[in-house]
């Protein structure tokens, strides 16, 4: 099991982390929320997304492109009108309440959009893989879907980490209005991205 779990991880990491564009998005929501909350949404957006391409399997990358190209948009404009309403100077709020927002934005960021991406299909693939002829399949669908998720996550940690760096060193030098500004339109050109990908116009 641990060699299936293992072999997982490192195909799902390596297939993600070469310009995977969710790698910059988590970055740019970093910069302003807390990590923590950033690792908290993410995690639980990866941990659903593994378990329907670990359960569909590679009938997740067939899905309609236009549904794929719609649900990413929608998704993408959402989070940088999120961004553009956060206000430049926020007044003191409950620590609680501002993990739960950031956790809220990346689990909207990184959930409904890119589905049936490299990762998914990676995950799916190992399934299929490790699957058939499996003495137990519930609990080997279980260790692919950890060394999945366990792969999405330190990618998505690492981004975070970076933004939260980034974030720390932009504060004494741009202004808060820059940073918005900035962060709304890096988020609407991934989103385009994203959409262009998943139409088959651009390819990685």
């Amino acid at each position: 099991m641990l060699a299936i779990f293992l072999a997982t991880y490192a195909a799902v990491f390596v297939a993600e982390i070469v310009g995977d564009k969710l790698l910059y998005t988590t970055g740019v929501l970093a910069t302003r929320y807390r990590s923590g909350s950033i690792v908290v949404g993410m995690s639980a957006a990866f941990m659903c997304k593994m378990a329907v391409a670990v359960v569909v399997g590679e009938a997740i990358s067939r899905l309609p492109k236009m549904l794929v190209a719609v649900v990413t948009g929608v998704s993408f404009i959402g989070v940088a009108y999120t961004l553009w309403r956060k206000p430049d100077v926020r007044a003191p709020k409950a620590k609680d309440s501002t993990v739960m927002r950031g956790a809220a934005v990346a689990f909207a960021a990184i959930f409904f959009s890119e589905w049936g991406d490299v990762g998914q299909v990676t995950a799916a693939a190992m399934a299929a893989k490790f699957l058939s002829g499996a003495s137990n399949r519930l609990a080997t669908g279980a260790v692919i879907w950890l060394g999945a998720v366990a792969a999405m996550v330190t990618k998505g940690t690492l981004a975070a980490f970076l933004g939260a760096g980034v974030r720390m060193w932009i504060a004494n030098r741009v202004s808060p209005k820059v940073v918005r500004y900035v962060g709304t339109a890096a988020l609407l050109v991934l989103g385009t991205l994203a959409v262009l990908e998943s139409l088959g116009i651009l390819v990685d």
